[in-house]
């Protein structure tokens, strides 16, 4: 079979880090991987792409086209999905990605054929023997079809993490950037997380515990690699001391020189010191660090595993060996005008190279839903809105429109005079901070809009 795979357009409308992280589609070179042995397949990444998707459809001639999706874009997949049979409705539509998992019920609709709750090698190559064969699936593991009714065997599961082709995506490769950090790859070498923090989505899909690749397939991984960037997007890959030591010693063994940028936790910090000042040495250039909060008490509630005397002990360790920090904070909607004080106060004493901040966002399915319901902003199915950037919950202690005030003026206090430029000209080029730059003021703008409505 023909088989197109889609990434859709960034979304305009909402506040993300796309200007500063753009990484290549995974989930797309894994079911690649999967499918072309047997099957004819390309991704078109929409995202990079000039060309239309209707220009790719009468080129390539698809039978079937699978389309991701994440948390936000659940219109503008459906309306891909429509486009797609309005070229040809023999096409079959697959969809697939973070937001079917979380609600596959979205995409229940008459021009997708096939919703992936999640992906296997197993449930994949099942599906497509029987496409191929031009003939109705029965109920599979992780599948709902339209023609069942869209009901499922209810066996639950997780995405399998395989090597993902990447000359799938040769063509946009040079494109593909982790902050500064162009051209970049991104991988895995673990699922789970054992923070379990309350506002978190990621263990509640992958579980509650680290569960770790082999280090064969890590290895071989890091190897097929040729970009001089890896961003590892495990949970905490500085959990593990051990594996950490390992790694290590693989790449001293094979002579490996890469740039590496993780997801780190206060407490792996604190613990695996020794491994990690290893690391540094050894190719770490930066960690992304969730400090979440200046205030012990919302630590506690958001059920994080270390205290604010453990973010200043961490933040003293990486600058003592000069590891680069992005730090993430969540804007809390009962913080007042003081509470905003704070924040770039205890800025000023931790000293990130990087930092970002987002309005706290109870995402549906989690318990902070319930919590905040009677003080939502938007609907749960007003996808689009359910971005990091946008302001959720009421605010308690001052208005809205003073609630993105404060946030706006946070936003140019980071961005004038905490945010280290000279840092980031250093280490990613004029012409780098100059798009991220650019990226500021579109973010800077939109607050602007939001104030205004």
């Amino acid at each position: 079979m023909k088989v197109l795979l889609v990434r859709p357009p960034r979304m305009k409308q909402a506040i993300t880090l796309g200007e500063f992280m753009y990484s290549e589609p995974i989930g797309l070179e894994m079911i690649y991987a999967m499918l072309e042995e047997r099957h004819e397949v390309e991704i078109l990444d929409l995202m990079s792409e000039g060309e239309s998707l209707e220009a790719k459809l009468s080129g390539f001639h698809p039978e079937a086209v699978g389309i991701t999706t994440l948390c936000i874009d659940v219109p503008a997949v459906k309306d891909l999905a429509e486009r797609v049979k309005q070229v040809n409705p023999e096409i079959i539509t697959i969809i697939g990605g973070t937001q079917t998992y979380l609600n596959s019920e979205a995409f229940f609709i008459d021009a997708v054929d096939h919703v992936m709750k999640y992906t296997t090698r197993e449930n994949v190559e099942k599906l497509f023997s029987y496409l191929e064969n031009k003939e109705s699936p029965p109920l599979l593991d992780g599948v709902c079809s339209r023609s069942n009714g869209f009901q499922s065997t209810k066996v639950c599961g997780i995405n399998e993490y395989i090597h993902p082709n990447r000359t799938s995506t040769a063509k946009y490769r040079s494109q593909y950037s982790y902050f500064g950090y162009k051209p970049a790859a991104i991988m895995g070498t673990a699922q789970g997380c054992a923070k379990t923090c309350r506002f978190c989505l990621r263990w509640r899909i992958e579980g509650y515990t680290e569960k770790y690749f082999p280090l064969d397939f890590v290895k071989e991984e890091i190897r097929s690699i040729q970009e001089d960037t890896i961003m590892v997007f495990d949970n905490d890959l500085l959990h593990n001391g051990e594996r950490i030591e390992a790694l290590c010693d693989f790449l001293e063994e094979e002579k490996i020189y890469k740039n590496f940028i993780c997801y780190a936790s206060v407490n792996s910090i604190l613990k695996n010191q020794t491994a990690i000042r290893r690391f540094k040495g050894l190719g770490l250039k930066a960690v992304l660090v969730g400090y979440e909060t200046f205030k012990q008490e919302e630590l506690e509630a958001y059920e994080k595993k270390s205290s604010i005397e453990d973010n200043l002990k961490a933040s003293r360790f990486m600058k003592e060996i000069g590891l680069d920090v992005w730090a993430s904070f969540m804007l809390h909607p009962d913080w007042s005008t003081e509470d905003f004080k704070g924040l770039r106060k205890y800025l000023k004493a931790l000293q990130p190279e990087i930092s970002t901040f987002s309005p706290l966002t109870p995402f549906p399915n989690l318990p902070l839903y319930g919590e905040y319901k009677e003080r939502l902003l938007v609907e749960k199915e007003d996808y689009e809105s359910w971005s990091f950037g946008q302001v959720i919950i009421r605010p308690s202690k001052m208005s809205l429109q003073r609630y993105y005030y404060e946030m706006l003026k946070t936003n140019l206090y980071v961005n004038l005079f905490q945010n280290n430029t000279g840092y980031m000209i250093r280490k990613f080029g004029f012409n780098t901070v100059f798009r991220l730059g650019k990226g500021s003021i579109k973010l800077l703008r939109r607050y602007m809009k939001l104030m205004m409505q």
